[in-house]
């Protein structure tokens, strides 16, 4: 296409913004070539406006579909739909406004034209609602955030991104040795990835001497100053639950293979889903092990659905466990999914009544004996590690309360597994069962008055 004054204006203005110097070797990446470009970098060193505006640049040069990818569809939307800049400009407007021909706030989407006339279209999308990428052909991704996102949404799409010879872009700082680790690793040893990792000593995009006044006014941790700006790998998922009793799995070599022991029966936790996910997790009892050997997580799908994923496995059944409320959540013409799920031959065994703090310890007792098969529980074992407490940026601090995210699907399932244990054990007692279940939730304590376990246990720790 001929070049015009227009375009040439419009072009000037696309070069307005100038990235910082520490930025500009992930943009040049992208520009020579590299179509999985991974850029880990400390907390406010701009990540965002600086991705946000080679997105913008290439709807001008290629027309196609671009997406802009959060943790949540709620982050997407504070970040970069409602967010103004310091310099008081708001974030959209770094769209050229002759190019934009609309825009869709419910959906936030832009449509832009292209420098040859024809349409791109930008959207803002969050992982945990990952299914909304099925069907789509999108050129061009960027991951923000991408340690807090559900890795499934990459999975989903990154067969689409390679099929168009398109490219990925992933930005984030890290959140302990979780799915942004395991990119880590693979882009270091691969042509195909360029991988820039940075610390606040090679951006010095915040004084150090703010960075020491956070330490010494007790204003961040010190675990959290080494991940946020040093991009440590080493602090684990700050406030998370589970984290370091998965590493100590790791170290213990218990996540690994675990086969399927046709002798012994499969038992089910689930957490049940009517808007969010349901969450299937398959393991066996064992003597005192627990075999972690599978899992499963889908989401708008009827109980039909998941009776025909369980008839197809090969596994002799033992006992389903599901939480107490799927006997009021209904599915259908007024019957629950508890009576549905019977017609259809799954009888649920309601998973043992408990609070979230009793339950949450009870998995964290849980992980001593438990044994994990490390490529069928992957999407467990990643949701377990990234499940922690919510947070409140404004008090900068952690809610006695867990977040509800992506990860909290599987770790609910989980929850249900450990406080009901005892109920897949075969041969005892109503009463045996009842002191298993206790000892499962208070320990070695579980025999004291409820005022004293109350007392110490009545807090997320």
């Amino acid at each position: 296409m001929k070049r015009t004054l227009e375009n040439v204006e419009v072009e000037r203005k696309l070069n307005e913004y100038k990235p910082r110097i520490y930025q500009l070797p992930l943009l040049k990446a992208l520009d020579q070539g590299y179509k999985r470009v991974l850029g880990i970098l400390p907390r406010r060193a701009g990540k965002d406006i600086t991705a946000l505006n080679y997105v913008i640049r290439q709807m001008w040069e290629k027309p196609g579909v671009y997406y802009y990818i959060f943790p949540t569809y709620s982050q997407a939307k504070k970040v970069i739909w409602d967010s103004i800049t310091n310099n008081g400009k708001r974030i959209l407007d770094y769209f050229p406004k002759e190019l934009v021909l609309q825009m869709n706030a419910q959906e936030m989407k832009i449509r832009m034209i292209a420098k040859d006339g024809k349409t791109s279209l930008f959207q803002l999308i969050g992982s945990d609602n990952y299914d909304s990428l099925m069907g789509t052909n999108p050129y061009g991704c960027v991951f923000s955030e991408y340690a807090l996102q559900n890795p499934l949404a990459y999975q989903y799409i990154r067969p689409i991104l390679t099929a168009n010879e398109g490219w990925a872009l992933f930005i984030s700082t890290p959140r302990g040795k979780n799915h942004l680790w395991s990119l880590y690793q693979l882009a270091k040893e691969s042509p195909d990835w360029f991988c820039y990792k940075l610390t606040i000593e090679d951006t010095l995009h915040i004084p150090m001497e703010e960075i020491e006044k956070e330490r010494l006014d007790g204003l961040m941790s010190e675990d959290m100053i080494q991940q946020e700006y040093y991009t440590s790998f080493d602090m684990g998922v700050e406030g998370s639950y589970y984290s370091r009793y998965i590493d100590k799995c790791k170290r213990e070599e218990r996540i690994g293979h675990v086969p399927w022991e046709s002798a012994f029966k499969v038992h089910t936790a689930w957490d049940i889903g009517v808007r969010d996910k349901t969450s299937i997790i398959f393991f066996q009892t064992i003597g005192h092990t627990v075999r972690i050997i599978d899992c499963y997580e889908n989401s708008k799908h009827g109980v039909e659905h998941y009776a025909e994923v369980l008839s197809n496995k090969p596994y002799l059944y033992g006992v389903h466990i599901a939480p107490h409320d799927i006997r009021v959540k209904e599915w259908g013409a007024g019957i629950t999914r508890f009576e549905k799920a019977r017609q259809l031959g799954i009888n649920f065994t309601l998973s043992s009544r408990q609070e979230v703090p009793d339950g949450i310890e009870a998995a964290r007792s849980l992980f001593s004996k438990a044994w994990f098969d490390e490529e069928n529980s992957k999407p467990l074992l990643e949701a377990l590690e990234n499940y922690r407490q919510e947070y409140d940026a404004k008090k900068k601090i952690y809610l006695p309360r867990p977040l509800h995210d992506w990860a909290s699907h599987f770790a609910d399932a989980f929850r249900y597994l450990a406080v009901s244990l005892p109920k897949t054990m075969d041969g005892l007692s109503s009463q045996d069962l009842d002191a298993a279940y206790q000892e499962a939730c208070y320990g070695g304590d579980y025999a004291l008055p409820s005022f004293f376990k109350d007392s110490t246990h009545s807090r997320i720790y």
